[in-house]
């Protein structure tokens, strides 16, 4: 079982949860995930499947999208629903403020990363320590909000759209937001929309996954080059592909560390490569052989 299974991730449940419940209804040997969303976070989950989790990490640094519910008036000690309440007051803010408010957090912008977290301090994930009521110091980390758009607000959620960059934790961003404000918030829902070029309209639930009889839910795996499918694609011919399969560089012109998707001549997916500065494309991570047509 090889492929990408764009999963709409319930309310509720791990990423971790997720990954075994869809590995078990694949019947997958080999599985993993791309980033982990929060329990409290429902949406897009790309998981992989086989040959499909040599390529795990390339969303790890990948643009997201999120649909955030932002409470106002009320600050817990996680930034978000599940955490204790540490301030509540009322909300007198009009729409005009929180849009002042909401520009100054687009572009670069620094966080500081919250104790709840799984970030780790001397192999012990902060949250554990702030399960004890230790607080450590963290260092501030700089990351992009592409775009932040208000979708609507009662006068006490506020409902937003977030474009952003790898590390940015979107519950921080909605305590920064009622910092600024100063009536204090936090995060109440969060939705991911989009990992890179994978959007959760393309994405399915467990329970529809279930529904269907196991010989039909290979057909709802993207293919193997489904992570990387934003680098440029490159079709090798039966010599260079077979030279490619057993590790060996091959002539190429190009710009020396351009990354490329490379296919055979019968569009097999071989893998990614890196174009070196001497001239010559090297493998970077290859599909297993025994996964592939037979070299000539």
């Amino acid at each position: 079982m090889d492929g990408v299974l764009l999963l709409d991730k319930p309310l509720g449940m791990s990423s971790n949860t997720a990954l075994q419940a869809a590995r078990r209804l694949f019947n997958a040997a080999k599985a993993g995930h791309t980033g982990t969303l929060d329990p409290l976070a429902t949406g897009l989950l790309p998981l992989c499947f086989g040959e499909a989790t040599k390529f795990a990490g390339e969303l790890l640094h990948a643009e997201k999208a999120y649909r955030a519910t932002v409470r106002l008036g009320i600050a817990t000690d996680t930034a978000d629903a599940e955490g204790a309440v540490i301030s509540q007051c009322e909300v007198d803010i009009s729409e005009m403020q929180l849009q002042d408010v909401l520009q100054r957090f687009r572009g670069d912008i620094e966080q500081l990363p919250p104790m709840y977290s799984a970030l780790k301090r001397d192999g012990k994930p902060l949250y554990e320590y702030a399960r004890q009521g230790i607080e450590l110091e963290r260092p501030l980390r700089q990351v992009t909000i592409f775009k932040l758009e208000l979708l609507s607000f009662d006068g006490r959620a506020a409902v937003i759209d977030v474009d952003c960059s790898k590390g940015t934790y979107v519950r921080t961003l909605a305590a920064d937001i009622g910092v600024a404000l100063g009536c204090g918030a936090h995060l109440q829902a969060l939705r991911r929309t989009r990992v890179a070029g994978l959007t959760v309209e393309q994405a399915v639930t467990l329970d529809a996954i279930e529904a269907l009889p196991a010989s039909g839910r290979a057909a709802l795996l993207a293919p193997l080059d489904a992570l990387v499918a934003d680098l440029p694609q490159v079709q090798l011919g039966s010599g260079d592909s077979a030279r490619m399969r057993h590790g060996q560089a091959i002539p190429w012109s190009g710009r020396a560390g351009q990354r490329l998707r490379m296919f055979s001549s019968d569009q097999c997916f071989l893998g990614v490569g890196t174009v070196t500065a001497e001239g010559l494309l090297q493998a970077q991570r290859l599909v297993a052989e025994n996964r592939l047509p037979d070299a000539p």
